[in-house]
Protein backbone atom coordinates (compact mmCIF):
# COMPACT_ATOMS: atom_id res chain seq x y z
CA UNK A 1 0.00 0.00 0.00
CA UNK A 2 1.04 3.34 -1.20
CA UNK A 3 0.95 6.43 1.54
CA UNK A 4 1.92 10.01 0.46
CA UNK A 5 5.70 10.82 1.70
CA UNK A 6 6.36 12.78 4.28
CA UNK A 7 7.86 15.51 2.48
CA UNK A 8 8.92 16.61 -1.13
CA UNK A 9 11.68 18.10 -0.52
CA UNK A 10 13.79 14.95 -1.74
CA UNK A 11 11.52 14.45 -4.64
CA UNK A 12 14.54 15.92 -7.17
CA UNK A 13 17.58 14.03 -5.47
CA UNK A 14 17.00 10.49 -7.11
CA UNK A 15 18.03 12.92 -10.75
CA UNK A 16 21.03 13.69 -9.61
CA UNK A 17 24.05 11.52 -11.34
CA UNK A 18 26.67 13.20 -13.60
CA UNK A 19 26.71 16.76 -11.98
CA UNK A 20 26.47 14.89 -8.04
CA UNK A 21 29.96 13.46 -9.34
CA UNK A 22 31.05 17.09 -10.00
CA UNK A 23 30.14 18.36 -6.89
CA UNK A 24 31.45 15.74 -4.69
CA UNK A 25 35.00 16.17 -5.91
CA UNK A 26 34.95 20.12 -5.86
CA UNK A 27 33.68 20.47 -2.64
CA UNK A 28 36.40 22.45 -1.28
CA UNK A 29 36.20 24.56 -4.33
CA UNK A 30 36.14 29.17 -3.47
CA UNK A 31 33.54 31.25 -5.34
CA UNK A 32 34.81 32.46 -7.96
CA UNK A 33 35.15 36.46 -8.09
CA UNK A 34 33.52 36.86 -5.03
CA UNK A 35 33.39 35.70 -1.45
CA UNK A 36 30.11 36.72 -0.69
CA UNK A 37 27.61 34.30 1.02
CA UNK A 38 24.15 34.00 -0.07
CA UNK A 39 21.45 36.03 2.26
CA UNK A 40 17.96 35.19 2.59
CA UNK A 41 15.40 37.08 3.37
CA UNK A 42 13.33 36.84 6.79
CA UNK A 43 9.74 36.82 5.61
CA UNK A 44 6.72 38.40 8.04
CA UNK A 45 4.67 36.30 10.23
CA UNK A 46 1.26 35.20 8.43
CA UNK A 47 0.46 34.60 4.70
CA UNK A 48 1.11 36.06 1.75
CA UNK A 49 0.36 35.31 -1.70
CA UNK A 50 3.21 36.27 -4.22
CA UNK A 51 2.03 35.91 -7.87
CA UNK A 52 2.54 38.27 -10.57
CA UNK A 53 1.69 37.90 -14.54
CA UNK A 54 4.39 36.52 -16.79
CA UNK A 55 7.01 36.01 -14.22
CA UNK A 56 7.88 32.62 -13.70
CA UNK A 57 7.64 30.77 -10.00
CA UNK A 58 11.42 30.26 -9.80
CA UNK A 59 11.94 34.08 -9.65
CA UNK A 60 8.92 34.72 -7.38
CA UNK A 61 10.67 32.19 -4.62
CA UNK A 62 13.82 33.73 -5.09
CA UNK A 63 12.14 37.48 -4.98
CA UNK A 64 10.19 36.73 -1.61
CA UNK A 65 13.25 34.69 0.33
CA UNK A 66 16.80 35.99 -1.21
CA UNK A 67 18.26 39.28 -0.69
CA UNK A 68 21.34 38.64 -2.45
CA UNK A 69 23.43 35.90 -3.54
CA UNK A 70 26.59 35.42 -5.67
CA UNK A 71 26.03 32.93 -7.69
CA UNK A 72 22.57 31.11 -9.21
CA UNK A 73 21.98 28.16 -11.40
CA UNK A 74 20.61 28.46 -15.04
CA UNK A 75 18.69 25.94 -17.02
CA UNK A 76 18.32 26.44 -20.93
CA UNK A 77 16.47 24.63 -24.00
CA UNK A 78 17.65 21.15 -24.11
CA UNK A 79 18.88 19.98 -20.47
CA UNK A 80 17.62 16.24 -19.89
CA UNK A 81 16.23 15.66 -16.59
CA UNK A 82 19.70 14.03 -15.47
CA UNK A 83 21.26 17.71 -16.14
CA UNK A 84 18.48 19.67 -14.64
CA UNK A 85 18.52 17.29 -11.63
CA UNK A 86 22.29 17.92 -11.03
CA UNK A 87 21.66 21.66 -11.39
CA UNK A 88 18.88 21.75 -9.13
CA UNK A 89 20.99 19.55 -6.20
CA UNK A 90 24.09 22.46 -7.28
CA UNK A 91 21.75 25.32 -5.91
CA UNK A 92 20.18 23.23 -3.05
CA UNK A 93 23.86 22.55 -1.61
CA UNK A 94 25.19 25.76 -2.29
CA UNK A 95 21.95 27.46 -1.11
CA UNK A 96 21.61 29.97 -4.27
CA UNK A 97 19.07 30.21 -6.91
CA UNK A 98 17.81 28.40 -9.62
CA UNK A 99 16.34 29.53 -12.61
CA UNK A 100 14.51 28.43 -15.82
CA UNK A 101 15.21 30.68 -18.73
CA UNK A 102 13.21 30.67 -22.29
CA UNK A 103 12.47 33.39 -24.72
CA UNK A 104 9.28 34.06 -22.74
CA UNK A 105 11.08 34.29 -18.72
CA UNK A 106 14.24 35.93 -20.29
CA UNK A 107 13.74 39.49 -18.41
CA UNK A 108 12.36 38.56 -15.48
CA UNK A 109 15.29 36.02 -14.92
CA UNK A 110 17.95 39.18 -16.26
CA UNK A 111 16.54 41.77 -13.94
CA UNK A 112 16.26 38.71 -10.31
CA UNK A 113 20.00 38.31 -11.18
CA UNK A 114 20.79 41.89 -11.41
CA UNK A 115 18.74 42.29 -8.19
CA UNK A 116 20.80 39.48 -6.06
CA UNK A 117 23.64 40.89 -6.98
CA UNK A 118 24.97 37.35 -9.19
CA UNK A 119 28.22 37.75 -10.54
CA UNK A 120 28.43 34.03 -11.97
CA UNK A 121 26.29 31.65 -12.54
CA UNK A 122 26.49 27.78 -13.36
CA UNK A 123 24.58 26.46 -16.80
CA UNK A 124 22.72 23.86 -17.65
CA UNK A 125 21.78 23.20 -21.26
CA UNK A 126 21.83 25.80 -24.00
CA UNK A 127 21.73 29.34 -22.03
CA UNK A 128 21.76 32.53 -23.38
CA UNK A 129 24.00 35.41 -23.01
CA UNK A 130 22.63 36.91 -19.82
CA UNK A 131 25.14 38.90 -18.85
CA UNK A 132 26.85 37.65 -15.99
CA UNK A 133 29.70 35.07 -16.41
CA UNK A 134 28.96 31.53 -16.79
CA UNK A 135 30.80 28.32 -15.85
CA UNK A 136 29.95 24.98 -16.56
CA UNK A 137 31.80 23.14 -13.48
CA UNK A 138 29.75 23.42 -10.16
CA UNK A 139 33.08 23.45 -8.53
CA UNK A 140 33.13 27.62 -9.45
CA UNK A 141 29.98 27.97 -7.19
CA UNK A 142 31.69 27.52 -4.24
CA UNK A 143 31.95 25.22 -1.24
CA UNK A 144 29.07 22.52 -1.35
CA UNK A 145 27.13 21.47 2.00
CA UNK A 146 27.97 18.64 3.99
CA UNK A 147 25.69 16.15 3.35
CA UNK A 148 23.96 18.24 0.03
CA UNK A 149 20.66 19.27 1.77
CA UNK A 150 19.68 21.87 4.32
CA UNK A 151 17.13 20.46 6.31
CA UNK A 152 14.34 23.81 7.50
CA UNK A 153 14.53 25.71 11.01
CA UNK A 154 11.42 25.10 13.16
CA UNK A 155 10.29 28.72 12.11
CA UNK A 156 11.01 28.49 8.22
CA UNK A 157 8.99 29.79 5.78
CA UNK A 158 6.17 27.33 4.36
CA UNK A 159 6.26 27.50 1.06
CA UNK A 160 3.40 26.55 -0.79
CA UNK A 161 3.66 25.38 -4.85
CA UNK A 162 1.28 24.43 -7.55
CA UNK A 163 2.45 22.54 -10.57
CA UNK A 164 6.22 23.86 -10.41
CA UNK A 165 9.12 23.67 -12.04
CA UNK A 166 12.20 22.24 -10.70
CA UNK A 167 13.65 25.43 -10.20
CA UNK A 168 10.94 27.19 -8.10
CA UNK A 169 11.39 23.70 -5.72
CA UNK A 170 15.75 24.01 -6.12
CA UNK A 171 15.01 28.25 -5.03
CA UNK A 172 12.51 27.66 -2.17
CA UNK A 173 14.52 24.36 -0.36
CA UNK A 174 17.88 26.57 -1.28
CA UNK A 175 16.63 29.13 1.27
CA UNK A 176 15.79 27.04 3.80
CA UNK A 177 11.99 26.97 3.13
CA UNK A 178 9.69 23.83 4.22
CA UNK A 179 9.05 23.20 0.05
CA UNK A 180 5.34 22.25 -0.27
CA UNK A 181 4.28 20.74 -3.77
CA UNK A 182 0.08 20.14 -3.71
CA UNK A 183 -1.77 18.34 -6.38
CA UNK A 184 -4.50 21.54 -6.35
CA UNK A 185 -3.98 25.26 -4.25
CA UNK A 186 -5.54 23.61 -1.60
CA UNK A 187 -3.29 22.72 1.28
CA UNK A 188 -5.45 20.07 2.64
CA UNK A 189 -4.40 17.60 -0.05
CA UNK A 190 -1.29 16.97 0.64
CA UNK A 191 -0.22 15.42 3.71
CA UNK A 192 3.12 16.64 4.22
CA UNK A 193 1.59 20.27 4.16
CA UNK A 194 -1.11 19.71 6.74
CA UNK A 195 1.94 18.14 8.52
CA UNK A 196 4.43 21.55 7.95
CA UNK A 197 1.71 23.96 8.89
CA UNK A 198 0.61 22.43 12.15
CA UNK A 199 4.46 21.54 13.31
CA UNK A 200 4.66 25.22 12.91
CA UNK A 201 1.44 27.16 13.32
CA UNK A 202 3.37 30.36 13.77
CA UNK A 203 5.92 30.35 10.78
CA UNK A 204 5.38 32.51 7.81
CA UNK A 205 3.46 30.67 4.84
CA UNK A 206 4.06 32.44 0.64
CA UNK A 207 1.62 30.55 -1.13
CA UNK A 208 3.91 31.11 -4.96
CA UNK A 209 1.93 31.33 -8.41
CA UNK A 210 -1.66 32.12 -9.77
CA UNK A 211 -3.53 29.24 -8.65
CA UNK A 212 -3.97 30.91 -5.27
CA UNK A 213 -5.67 34.01 -6.45
CA UNK A 214 -7.89 33.55 -3.65
CA UNK A 215 -6.28 34.54 -0.77
CA UNK A 216 -9.46 34.86 1.67
CA UNK A 217 -9.93 31.27 0.62
CA UNK A 218 -6.95 30.04 0.95
CA UNK A 219 -6.48 31.50 4.14
CA UNK A 220 -9.68 29.79 5.39
CA UNK A 221 -7.80 26.14 4.37
CA UNK A 222 -4.91 26.95 6.25
CA UNK A 223 -7.01 27.31 9.21
CA UNK A 224 -8.86 23.71 8.64
CA UNK A 225 -5.23 21.99 7.48
CA UNK A 226 -4.27 22.92 10.55
CA UNK A 227 -7.52 22.39 12.83
CA UNK A 228 -9.12 19.15 10.74
CA UNK A 229 -8.34 15.40 11.88
CA UNK A 230 -6.49 13.58 8.32
CA UNK A 231 -7.70 11.14 6.19
CA UNK A 232 -6.41 7.69 5.65
CA UNK A 233 -3.34 8.38 3.89
CA UNK A 234 -2.90 12.15 4.91
CA UNK A 235 -4.56 15.11 4.55
CA UNK A 236 -8.08 16.38 4.29
CA UNK A 237 -9.03 16.50 1.10
CA UNK A 238 -10.34 13.25 -1.26
CA UNK A 239 -9.10 13.52 -4.17
CA UNK A 240 -6.69 14.46 -6.37
CA UNK A 241 -4.16 13.63 -3.54
CA UNK A 242 -5.20 9.66 -3.38
CA UNK A 243 -6.84 6.90 -5.02
CA UNK A 244 -9.27 4.53 -2.92
CA UNK A 245 -9.23 1.06 -4.38
CA UNK A 246 -11.65 -0.75 -1.86
CA UNK A 247 -13.48 -4.27 -1.58
CA UNK A 248 -17.42 -3.75 -1.71
CA UNK A 249 -20.12 -6.25 0.39
CA UNK A 250 -21.80 -6.79 3.33
CA UNK A 251 -20.45 -8.23 6.88
CA UNK A 252 -21.14 -12.26 7.04
CA UNK A 253 -22.81 -11.95 3.22
CA UNK A 254 -20.67 -13.41 1.15
CA UNK A 255 -23.03 -13.89 -1.56
CA UNK A 256 -23.07 -10.16 -2.10
CA UNK A 257 -19.35 -8.97 -2.70
CA UNK A 258 -15.90 -9.87 -1.30
CA UNK A 259 -15.84 -8.00 1.70
CA UNK A 260 -18.04 -10.20 3.36
CA UNK A 261 -16.34 -13.74 2.26
CA UNK A 262 -13.65 -12.94 5.38
CA UNK A 263 -13.13 -11.52 8.75
CA UNK A 264 -12.68 -7.98 9.98
CA UNK A 265 -8.79 -8.85 9.93
CA UNK A 266 -8.83 -11.07 7.15
CA UNK A 267 -10.72 -8.32 5.08
CA UNK A 268 -8.35 -5.72 6.30
CA UNK A 269 -5.26 -7.49 4.84
CA UNK A 270 -7.04 -8.51 1.58
CA UNK A 271 -8.22 -4.64 0.99
CA UNK A 272 -4.37 -3.96 1.23
CA UNK A 273 -3.20 -6.50 -1.18
CA UNK A 274 -5.75 -5.34 -3.70
CA UNK A 275 -4.94 -1.77 -2.95
CA UNK A 276 -1.18 -2.50 -3.32
CA UNK A 277 -2.00 -3.91 -7.22
CA UNK A 278 -2.07 -0.31 -7.88
CA UNK A 279 0.79 1.19 -6.69
CA UNK A 280 3.12 0.22 -9.98
CA UNK A 281 0.30 2.13 -12.06
CA UNK A 282 -1.09 5.02 -10.21
CA UNK A 283 0.61 8.46 -10.06
CA UNK A 284 -1.07 9.48 -6.92
CA UNK A 285 -0.58 6.84 -3.63
CA UNK A 286 -3.26 4.49 -3.00
CA UNK A 287 -5.63 3.93 0.10
CA UNK A 288 -7.35 0.58 0.11
CA UNK A 289 -11.56 0.61 1.38
CA UNK A 290 -14.01 -0.87 2.41
CA UNK A 291 -17.58 -0.09 0.40
CA UNK A 292 -19.89 -1.54 3.57
CA UNK A 293 -23.53 -2.38 2.39
CA UNK A 294 -25.09 -1.14 5.52
CA UNK A 295 -28.25 -1.64 4.34
CA UNK A 296 -29.49 -4.59 1.80
CA UNK A 297 -32.15 -5.01 -0.84
CA UNK A 298 -34.37 -7.45 0.23
CA UNK A 299 -37.39 -9.56 -2.25
CA UNK A 300 -39.80 -9.55 1.25
CA UNK A 301 -40.93 -6.38 2.12
CA UNK A 302 -40.54 -7.15 5.55
CA UNK A 303 -42.68 -5.77 8.52
CA UNK A 304 -42.35 -1.90 7.49
CA UNK A 305 -42.75 -2.56 3.55
CA UNK A 306 -39.50 -1.12 2.83
CA UNK A 307 -38.12 -4.07 0.72
CA UNK A 308 -34.62 -3.03 2.43
CA UNK A 309 -33.09 -4.55 5.86
CA UNK A 310 -30.55 -2.08 7.97
CA UNK A 311 -27.52 -3.60 9.53
CA UNK A 312 -27.12 -2.55 13.58
CA UNK A 313 -24.35 0.60 13.35
CA UNK A 314 -23.17 -1.29 16.08
CA UNK A 315 -22.52 -4.53 13.85
CA UNK A 316 -21.04 -2.45 12.08
CA UNK A 317 -19.10 -0.23 14.43
CA UNK A 318 -16.10 -3.02 14.51
CA UNK A 319 -15.52 -2.98 10.88
CA UNK A 320 -15.38 0.85 10.93
CA UNK A 321 -13.19 0.77 14.00
CA UNK A 322 -10.45 -1.74 12.33
CA UNK A 323 -10.50 0.23 9.24
CA UNK A 324 -9.33 3.23 11.20
CA UNK A 325 -6.50 1.62 13.36
CA UNK A 326 -5.50 0.54 9.52
CA UNK A 327 -5.39 3.33 7.63
CA UNK A 328 -8.65 2.17 5.51
CA UNK A 329 -10.94 4.44 4.13
CA UNK A 330 -14.61 3.20 4.40
CA UNK A 331 -17.98 3.94 2.33
CA UNK A 332 -21.15 2.89 3.90
CA UNK A 333 -23.60 1.68 0.92
CA UNK A 334 -27.08 2.43 1.33
CA UNK A 335 -30.00 0.10 -0.63
CA UNK A 336 -32.83 1.54 0.50
CA UNK A 337 -36.05 -0.07 -1.59
CA UNK A 338 -39.16 2.04 -0.64
CA UNK A 339 -37.51 4.26 2.00
CA UNK A 340 -35.88 7.32 1.52
CA UNK A 341 -31.97 7.64 1.02
CA UNK A 342 -31.32 10.29 3.81
CA UNK A 343 -33.62 8.91 6.44
CA UNK A 344 -31.69 5.18 6.08
CA UNK A 345 -28.56 7.84 6.26
CA UNK A 346 -29.27 9.41 9.35
CA UNK A 347 -29.58 5.91 10.98
CA UNK A 348 -25.90 5.68 10.60
CA UNK A 349 -24.69 9.05 12.13
CA UNK A 350 -22.99 8.05 14.66
CA UNK A 351 -20.39 6.43 12.36
CA UNK A 352 -20.06 8.96 9.53
CA UNK A 353 -19.26 11.75 11.98
CA UNK A 354 -15.87 9.42 11.98
CA UNK A 355 -13.27 11.00 9.94
CA UNK A 356 -12.53 7.99 7.85
CA UNK A 357 -16.05 7.57 6.84
CA UNK A 358 -18.35 8.34 3.37
CA UNK A 359 -21.27 7.46 2.46
CA UNK A 360 -23.00 5.92 -1.04
CA UNK A 361 -26.09 6.04 -2.68
CA UNK A 362 -27.19 2.93 -5.08
CA UNK A 363 -29.97 4.12 -6.61
CA UNK A 364 -30.74 0.79 -8.53
CA UNK A 365 -32.11 -0.43 -5.09
CA UNK A 366 -34.21 2.69 -4.38
CA UNK A 367 -38.26 1.84 -5.15
CA UNK A 368 -40.80 3.89 -5.85
CA UNK A 369 -44.11 2.71 -3.75
CA UNK A 370 -45.11 0.23 -6.96
CA UNK A 371 -41.71 -1.70 -7.44
CA UNK A 372 -39.79 -4.53 -6.49
CA UNK A 373 -36.70 -5.61 -6.44
CA UNK A 374 -35.91 -7.21 -9.74
CA UNK A 375 -38.27 -6.75 -11.59
CA UNK A 376 -37.68 -2.83 -12.36
CA UNK A 377 -34.37 -0.99 -11.97
CA UNK A 378 -34.72 1.55 -9.21
CA UNK A 379 -33.76 5.56 -9.81
CA UNK A 380 -33.69 8.72 -7.92
CA UNK A 381 -34.70 12.07 -8.21
CA UNK A 382 -31.41 14.56 -7.59
CA UNK A 383 -33.86 16.69 -5.40
CA UNK A 384 -33.53 13.56 -3.13
CA UNK A 385 -29.50 12.99 -3.77
CA UNK A 386 -29.57 16.76 -2.67
CA UNK A 387 -31.24 16.15 0.70
CA UNK A 388 -28.85 13.62 1.47
CA UNK A 389 -25.59 16.30 0.25
CA UNK A 390 -26.47 19.04 2.21
CA UNK A 391 -27.01 17.12 5.59
CA UNK A 392 -24.15 15.30 5.15
CA UNK A 393 -22.09 18.45 4.53
CA UNK A 394 -23.65 19.67 7.48
CA UNK A 395 -22.54 16.73 9.45
CA UNK A 396 -19.14 17.70 7.99
CA UNK A 397 -19.26 20.99 9.33
CA UNK A 398 -20.66 20.46 12.11
CA UNK A 399 -18.25 17.93 13.74
CA UNK A 400 -15.20 19.62 11.87
CA UNK A 401 -14.62 16.46 9.64
CA UNK A 402 -12.20 16.06 6.22
CA UNK A 403 -13.84 16.22 3.19
CA UNK A 404 -15.98 12.89 2.56
CA UNK A 405 -16.41 10.94 -0.45
CA UNK A 406 -20.38 10.79 -1.83
CA UNK A 407 -20.43 7.95 -3.84
CA UNK A 408 -23.25 7.94 -6.70
CA UNK A 409 -23.74 5.05 -8.60
CA UNK A 410 -25.27 4.30 -12.04
CA UNK A 411 -24.96 1.92 -14.70
CA UNK A 412 -28.32 2.58 -16.30
CA UNK A 413 -28.73 6.58 -17.72
CA UNK A 414 -32.30 7.04 -15.83
CA UNK A 415 -30.80 5.65 -12.21
CA UNK A 416 -29.52 9.20 -10.50
CA UNK A 417 -32.54 11.10 -13.46
CA UNK A 418 -31.18 14.83 -14.48
CA UNK A 419 -28.14 15.10 -13.42
CA UNK A 420 -27.76 18.83 -13.93
CA UNK A 421 -29.55 18.98 -10.89
CA UNK A 422 -27.63 17.78 -8.75
CA UNK A 423 -25.79 19.71 -6.32
CA UNK A 424 -22.14 19.44 -6.31
CA UNK A 425 -21.08 22.94 -4.59
CA UNK A 426 -20.65 21.27 -1.14
CA UNK A 427 -16.86 21.83 -0.88
CA UNK A 428 -16.74 19.22 2.43
CA UNK A 429 -17.93 16.24 -0.19
CA UNK A 430 -16.06 14.72 -2.65
CA UNK A 431 -19.06 13.67 -5.41
CA UNK A 432 -18.23 10.81 -7.60
CA UNK A 433 -20.34 9.13 -9.79
CA UNK A 434 -19.53 5.53 -10.24
CA UNK A 435 -20.27 3.50 -12.91
CA UNK A 436 -21.02 0.28 -11.93
CA UNK A 437 -21.56 -2.14 -15.32
CA UNK A 438 -20.23 -5.34 -15.50
CA UNK A 439 -19.53 -7.70 -18.90
CA UNK A 440 -17.09 -7.87 -21.50
CA UNK A 441 -14.63 -5.13 -21.55
CA UNK A 442 -16.50 -3.36 -24.79
CA UNK A 443 -19.79 -3.82 -22.99
CA UNK A 444 -18.22 -2.37 -19.88
CA UNK A 445 -16.73 0.67 -21.82
CA UNK A 446 -20.12 1.89 -23.50
CA UNK A 447 -21.30 1.98 -19.89
CA UNK A 448 -18.45 4.01 -18.99
CA UNK A 449 -18.79 6.54 -22.02
CA UNK A 450 -22.58 6.99 -21.25
CA UNK A 451 -22.19 7.32 -17.83
CA UNK A 452 -18.90 10.02 -17.81
CA UNK A 453 -21.12 11.77 -20.76
CA UNK A 454 -21.89 15.09 -19.62
CA UNK A 455 -20.90 14.32 -15.72
CA UNK A 456 -21.78 17.31 -12.92
CA UNK A 457 -19.30 19.92 -12.61
CA UNK A 458 -16.92 19.01 -9.73
CA UNK A 459 -17.73 15.26 -9.51
CA UNK A 460 -15.07 12.74 -9.33
CA UNK A 461 -15.22 9.03 -11.55
CA UNK A 462 -15.36 5.66 -10.14
CA UNK A 463 -15.24 2.68 -11.53
CA UNK A 464 -16.65 -1.41 -10.59
CA UNK A 465 -14.43 -4.38 -11.08
CA UNK A 466 -16.48 -7.94 -11.01
CA UNK A 467 -14.69 -10.92 -9.94
CA UNK A 468 -17.74 -12.57 -11.24
CA UNK A 469 -19.88 -11.01 -13.78
CA UNK A 470 -16.34 -9.57 -15.70
CA UNK A 471 -15.40 -11.73 -18.60
CA UNK A 472 -12.22 -10.96 -18.40
CA UNK A 473 -11.94 -8.48 -15.10
CA UNK A 474 -10.09 -5.32 -16.18
CA UNK A 475 -6.19 -5.99 -14.57
CA UNK A 476 -5.06 -2.99 -12.45
CA UNK A 477 -2.96 -1.69 -15.63
CA UNK A 478 -6.13 -1.78 -17.77
CA UNK A 479 -8.40 0.01 -15.29
CA UNK A 480 -6.04 3.22 -15.39
CA UNK A 481 -5.99 2.83 -18.73
CA UNK A 482 -10.06 3.85 -18.80
CA UNK A 483 -10.30 7.38 -19.52
CA UNK A 484 -11.31 9.91 -18.08
CA UNK A 485 -8.96 8.01 -15.13
CA UNK A 486 -11.09 6.91 -12.02
CA UNK A 487 -11.06 7.75 -8.98
CA UNK A 488 -12.50 5.29 -6.51
CA UNK A 489 -11.92 1.84 -7.52
CA UNK A 490 -14.02 -0.86 -6.25
CA UNK A 491 -14.67 -4.76 -6.10
CA UNK A 492 -17.12 -6.72 -6.48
Amino acid sequence: MTRPAAGRRRSIAGLVVVIVVALVATSSAALVGSSAEPRATSPGSGLEVVAERGVPDAVLVSRTLFDSAPAAVVVGGGADGAAIGGGAQAARTRGVPMFHVDPTSMGAVRSELARLGVDRVLTIGEVPDLGVPSTSDPGDLGAAGDDGAREPAGDAAVVLLVDPGADAVATAEAAGARTEVLPTADPRSSGSAVESLRSSPDAPVRAVGAAFADERLLRERIGLARSVPELPGGGQIMFPGRRVVALYGSPGAPELGPLGRQSIEESVARAERVAAEYDGVSPVPVVPGFEIIVSVASSDPGPDGAYSTMLDPEAVRPWVDAAAAAGVYVTLDLQPGRTDFLAQAKRYEGLLTQPHVGLALDPEWRLRADQVHLTQIGSVAPEEVNRVSAWLSGLVRAHGLPQKAFVLHQFDADMLGDRSRIDTRHPELAVVVHADGHGTPPVKLETWRRIVDGLPPGAWTGWKNFYREDSPMFSPRRTMRVRPVPWFISYQ
